[in-house]
Formats: structure tokens, C-alpha cells, sequence
């Protein structure tokens, strides 16, 4: 079961606000790690150069920028999990899609720039249209219309579970914010991937079988307390951030992925989903996990890389 308000991490081709609809932002991080970074009044978006930096590494080479127009590039995101033939294969969310989903609702920006479409759409059978109840199968996969070839190996994705206290990095798209503020327009400045990371606090198994109208489960949970330790975390974890890039998801990040370290190499764990309140200190973000759907993927593209 979540805890708190949940907040849709992503678009649905429209910035326009809703109850439960954010606009498009990307990662959140500490107040402190911010100033330290340089940001202050006048100058907020001058705190994010460590979250830059960390997104910026090769191994996070394969998270690519989504935009129903192609030029607003902190609408969604997506990773890239490898080529077949003449096309290319991108997992992002389902719920940055209106329903029917339709292949041309996104393009997708290269790391070399080039605007690259899709042609085909694949969202997960059990996705409902509700992360309310299907956190946990909130995927699709993307065809393009040609091979990506400036993103580095493919990744693996990481299909063994045991993600539970374990450290986690998120990449995405879009605008920033702080953890006493929460998301806002004047901490963004360009359109540069930004990472953080937290700690899965939260691990829900699958819930079978799944019920028509309740949680389905499958989903990991990461908290963000103040630097401080005086928010008490729900789920039983430690009260002090793990370290200085602990931090949480916003709007933009919706189908970017979330990686940790298995067995010396990078791999990727889950999805970006969404999160609750304001993405500011005591609120939650919420992850796809991946683990269970690896035939899923398979059956889509059978040329993904997976953990043994």
C-alpha cells in the first residue's frame, strides 16, 4: 500500500493542471547539496551541477528525452534498450500516453541531437491507465523508425529482484527543484538529464492474483527526509538521507529508469512512475520494477540484455 498523496510523474501531451496531474519537472534534491552547488536567490537553477553531472556519466548514456512536439524536451523520458534491425527500442511509461495510445504521440531526442519517431507503441496488458492501481505495470515500448547508434552498449536490465535497501539512481528530463520548496519553474535552465538517488525503502511484490480495482503491487518506494533526520520515514528506514544526492522523482523524469549496481556492472531496475505532494522533504517517489517483466519485454524485443 502507498502511503501519502500520489502524484503523476509525468505528462499526458499537456502541461494543463489537474488534480492529479503535475507538470513536467525533473529531479528534486536537497537544500543542502543545492548550496553547496551554488544555487541561491536569483540564481536557482545554479544548484544542480552535481545531479548534472552524475546523469551525465556513460553508463546513463542510454536515457533519452521525450517531447510531443519536439521541442519541449522535459515532457517525458524514455531509455534505450538496444537495436533490431532498422529500428530502435525505447522503455518509458504507460501513463505518459492518452488512451488508445498512438506511436506518434512522442519523438524521441538522440544524445548526437537527432530527432528520431516511433512507429509502433507497446503498453503492458495489465496498465489500467491507473497508477493509483497499477504503479507496477506502468511500462511501454516505443519502436523507432531506425537504430539509435551514439548511445553506448545497451543496457542490462535487471530482472533478479533483491532491490530492497539497496541504493538506487533515477535519471530524467525536465525542471528541478528543492527539498523545502518542491518543484518550481525558476530552478530549471536548459534541458540536460538530471540524476538522484534514495534508498528502496519500499519493496511490493506482486500482488496475485491481481485485484480488478486495488493496488497491484510490483512497485519500489524510495522517501526523502531532511538533512537534519527530524522526519520520521514511513516505511521504517533510516531518518537521515543516506548521503548528499538523495533526492526524488518530478514530472519530467516519467519513464526514465532507475539504475543501481549488481555484481560490479550498472543495470536497470525499474521504470520512473510517479510520486506524491509536492516532490519536497517526507514525500515518496515510485518505481516499475522490472523483475517480473522480462517475458514481457522479451516477447517485444527479443535482443534486450538481461541479467543472468
Amino acid at each position: 500500500m502507498k502511503f501519502l498523496r500520489e502524484r503523476v510523474i509525468g505528462c499526458v501531451l499537456t502541461f494543463a493542471l489537474t488534480v492529479s496531474l503535475s507538470p513536467a519537472f525533473a529531479v528534486v534534491i536537497q537544500d543542502s547539496l543545492w548550496r553547496r552547488e551554488g544555487g541561491g536567490r536569483g540564481k536557482e537553477w545554479a544548484g544542480f551541477g552535481a545531479n548534472l553531472r552524475l546523469a551525465a556519466e556513460p553508463q546513463f548514456r542510454a536515457v533519452l528525452a521525450l517531447a510531443s512536439d519536439g521541442e519541449t524536451w522535459g515532457e517525458a523520458s524514455g531509455t534505450w534498450i538496444g537495436n533490431d534491425g532498422g529500428h530502435g527500442y525505447i522503455l518509458t511509461s504507460a501513463h505518459i500516453f492518452e488512451l488508445p495510445a498512438s506511436a506518434d504521440s512522442y519523438v524521441v531526442r538522440a544524445p548526437n541531437g537527432d530527432i528520431l519517431t516511433a512507429d509502433k507503441v507497446w503498453l503492458h496488458p495489465s496498465w489500467n491507465g491507473s497508477t493509483d492501481e497499477r504503479t507496477g505495470y506502468d511500462l511501454a515500448i516505443l519502436r523507432l523508425t531506425r537504430p539509435v547508434s551514439d548511445a553506448g552498449p545497451p543496457p542490462v536490465l535487471h530482472t533478479k529482484g533483491g532491490e530492497a535497501g539497496k541504493l538506487i539512481t533515477f535519471i530524467g528530463f525536465g525542471s528541478r527543484g528543492i527539498g523545502s520548496v518542491g518543484e518550481k519553474d525558476r530552478y530549471y535552465h536548459g534541458s540536460d538529464k538530471a540524476a538522484a538517488q534514495g534508498i528502496v525503502d519500499q519493496l511490493v511484490e506482486p500482488i496475485l492474483p491481481m485485484p480488478k480495482k486495488d493496488d497491484g503491487g510490483n512497485y519500489l518506494g524510495v522517501w526523502m527526509g531532511r538533512e537534519d533526520g527530524s522526519l520520521s520515514n514511513p516505511y521504517g528506514g533510516s531518518d537521515n538521507p543516506a548521503n548528499a544526492l538523495i533526492g526524488l522523482l518530478g514530472s519530467g523524469d516519467s519513464g526514465g529508469s532507475a539504475w543501481m549496481m549488481s555484481a560490479g556492472q550498472w543495470v536497470v531496475v525499474a521504470v520512473n512512475s510517479n510520486g506524491s505532494g509536492t516532490a519536497s522533504y517526507g514525500d515518496s517517489s515510485w518505481f516499475t520494477r522490472l523483475a517480473p517483466h522480462r517475458d514481457w519485454i522479451a516477447k517485444i524485443f527479443p535482443g534486450a540484455r538481461f541479467t543472468p
